[in-house]
């Protein structure tokens, strides 16, 4: 019997130990979860209110690069690439035959032939020998995944953060700009996965330790949290983010996750086009909507989700309890019958939990523009 592959660690890996974070297994990265002094809660809370940093150096870093690299990416990721360009990102999935989601990713494109993406953790290599299977000549796909650290400082008060560290700011939503930092080339992206205003630094990992320092210095005047993906999974359930793997899978399509706007449907090809197309035309299958528990009780994923009559119609794929609202919130995945406003009863370990369909956004996140 073989032994288990060893954890992957972050760059930052040594801070969280000293910190005395707890650590799990997140697609094959130790990672923390949570740190002491107030967990989940009060991390969540820092960037609803304040700001925190994530460490999410786990997620996947490809390069595909070459004369053809902008049309091999076209011709295989959902959504259209021709809808931006250098120094934009765009969010977009790798999907199987069926049209289910292999993965959910963002594409950075930094020019013509050039582009970055960054895939999930336990997905990246996935993606990778997908996109090299249907490269042609002179383009080259190249994982990077423990080369370069990734820090998300997210919250109201991100823009003060990164302005004491004389990094850019302001730039529009799911745009990039590159910086010069103690002779390290940092790619400081407007994105995140909280809800709230927020950047991504990518740099390489060398940089790591020395970045995360500075910018907990640089948080402290604002009772800024280092923070972990505990936090980040609150916050993104809050706002009605899908999760690769509950909300996003294999049989779970971008039609039926309510997506469908992450989908270049004009293109002539991309994987999994013919059976996505035939999904959306059929208007039959299942999808994913929000529902807010009224009862007392923390719905989970897997929980059965039955309508007033006691009819099964659907199943949690994302539940917690909501930080911002004291109570319970879940993504369902339902049968179309079932729609906004609906009471719902969630069974919630041999319990029925009464709860309303409710149309993300759960929060009302006030992002400055």
């Amino acid at each position: 019997m073989s032994e288990a592959s060893p954890l992957r660690t972050s760059p930052i890996h040594d801070r969280h130990v000293a910190l005395k974070a707890k650590m799990a297994d997140f697609g094959g990265w130790e990672m923390p979860i949570e740190y002491p002094g107030g967990g989940v809660v009060a991390e969540h809370a820092a960037v609803r209110e304040r700001v925190g940093l994530f460490d999410v150096s786990h997620l996947g870093k490809v390069l595909v690069r070459g004369d053809g690299a902008d049309e091999l990416v076209n011709t295989t990721l959902t959504n259209d690439l021709t809808r931006i360009g250098p120094g934009q990102a765009q969010y977009t999935m790798c999907c199987n035959d069926a049209g289910g989601v292999i993965d959910d990713l963002i594409v950075y494109l930094r020019g013509v032939g050039d582009l970055f993406l960054m895939p999930n953790a336990a997905n990246a290599a996935t993606v990778v020998d997908k996109l090299r299977a249907e490269a042609p000549e002179g383009v080259e796909v190249e994982d990077h995944h423990e080369d370069f650290v990734v820090l998300a400082v997210q919250g109201p008060l991100s823009d003060e953060v990164l302005g004491a560290l004389d990094l850019p700011v302001d730039h529009d939503y799911m745009s990039y700009d590159t910086a010069r930092w103690h002779d390290h080339e940092l790619t400081v992206c407007r994105t995140g996965y909280t809800g709230e205003r927020g950047y991504e630094l990518i740099a390489p990992a060398a940089a790591g330790l020395e970045l995360w320092d500075a910018l907990v210095e640089a948080m402290a005047p604002y009772e800024g949290l280092p923070c972990g993906l505990g936090a980040r999974d609150t916050l993104r359930t809050e706002m009605g983010y899908p999760l690769h793997g509950n909300d996003l899978t294999p049989e779970i399509t971008p039609v039926m996750a309510r997506a469908a706007w992450a989908v270049g449907w004009d293109k002539e090809r991309f994987w999994g086009k013919d059976a996505l197309v035939a999904q959306r035309v059929a208007k039959s299958s299942r999808l994913l909507r929000g529902a807010k528990v009224t009862g007392r009780g923390i719905p989970r994923p897997g929980c059965a989700v039955r309508d007033r009559e006691g009819n099964e119609v659907g199943v949690v794929t994302s539940g917690t309890f909501s930080p911002t609202l004291k109570q319970g919130i879940a993504l369902i995945l339902v049968d179309r019958v079932i729609t906004w406003d609906d009471e719902i009863v969630i069974d919630v370990r041999g319990r029925d939990v009464p709860a309303t369909v409710t149309k993300p956004p759960f929060v009302d996140v006030q992002v400055k523009s």
